[in-house]
């Protein structure tokens, strides 16, 4: 059929390239990144998976002039992206004789953009999924050849989702491969009006506004609980991590907080329970722990 050229990276990206192998592609080369030292490393290793496979293994830039030239010489067929994270210039999308995919972490065209899974679960969708489509210069604008819905519990963190969608990523090639070798992949125009767009998110973004329902605020903790960087609040001047909550029924003053056990706090509508948490610098621990260490009869925890 042609060679192959691989970036990836993350589980999807170690599952993906996984799924290729077992295939039999003949994957020339695989670009990757180098592990963030910033960064909670809770996934599997692509450059091991490629180099156990004796596949020449790059971290440098996809777009950097001498990667070009590499990539004219290797002449691939496809290059296929799974959890990239640089984006890729149209001048390498045009290097491959048959094509550029992406494997997105969406239903596209929603959730087109970064983060797609923690955007999913912080607005509090029902379900997610993932789709290969076509590279543009547009970012995950161009058409789709398949897509696998996943279903969101509201019980479900980030972290749970992004394991579906793993899975649903990994069917979604196993299903693709064979059609994109044959010629005979389908290739969907993406409706972009139907969709829609979200950037990065940082860690500073995870400051909780007690103004927003308990619903909401609990979409967001589960959103960037572990192993992300979490949501958070302050405490008579403590950074205070929020890991686990639930909403419940009731009334109180946002940031409130109204009870000890449960602890319980006032939101722009409805309590949150909250179940676990951290003073930045120190270990997480129950509420029951935190509670009893402190004496927080009239505290009131703050946006700012």
């Amino acid at each position: 059929m042609g060679k192959i050229v691989v970036c990836a990276y993350h589980n999807v990206g170690y599952r993906c390239l996984e799924e290729l192998l077992r295939q039999g592609a003949d994957v020339k080369l695989v670009f990757t990144h180098e592990d963030s030292p910033t960064e909670e490393i809770w996934f599997s290793s692509v450059r091991q998976l490629a180099e156990r496979h004796g596949i020449k293994v790059l971290t440098s830039d996809i777009n950097l002039p001498e990667n070009m030239e590499l990539l004219r010489e290797i002449a691939p067929g496809f290059i296929l992206s799974f959890y990239y994270r640089n984006m890729i210039k149209p001048a390498v999308l045009a290097i491959p004789e048959r094509g550029a995919l992406n494997l997105h972490g969406s239903y596209l065209p929603k959730y087109r953009g970064r983060v797609p899974v923690n955007w999913a679960v912080i607005n509090g969708e029902t379900e997610t999924g993932a789709t290969l489509h076509y590279m543009v210069e547009k970012p995950d604008a161009g058409e789709i050849v398949d897509r696998e819905k996943v279903a969101i519990a509201f019980t479900d963190t980030a972290f749970d989702v992004f394991n579906k969608v793993t899975e649903a990523a990994v069917t979604v090639i196993a299903r693709s491969w064979p059609m994109l070798r044959d010629g005979k992949a389908p290739r969907i125009p993406m409706d972009l009006k139907a969709g829609s767009y979200f950037g990065g998110r940082k860690p500073a973004d995870g400051l909780i506004d007690w103004t927003k329902s308990a619903t909401e605020i609990y979409n967001l903790i589960r959103g960037v609980t572990h192993p992300y960087p979490g949501a958070f609040t302050w405490l008579e001047g403590e950074k205070v991590i929020i890991w686990q909550a639930w909403p419940v029924e009731g009334n109180g003053e946002p940031g409130r907080i109204i009870s000890q056990s449960p602890l319980l706090v006032g939101t722009g509508q409805g309590l949150l329970e909250i179940r676990s948490l951290q003073i930045e610098g120190n270990n997480e621990v129950s509420t029951a722990a935190f509670v009893a260490e402190r004496d927080i009869p009239a505290s009131q925890f703050q946006n700012l």
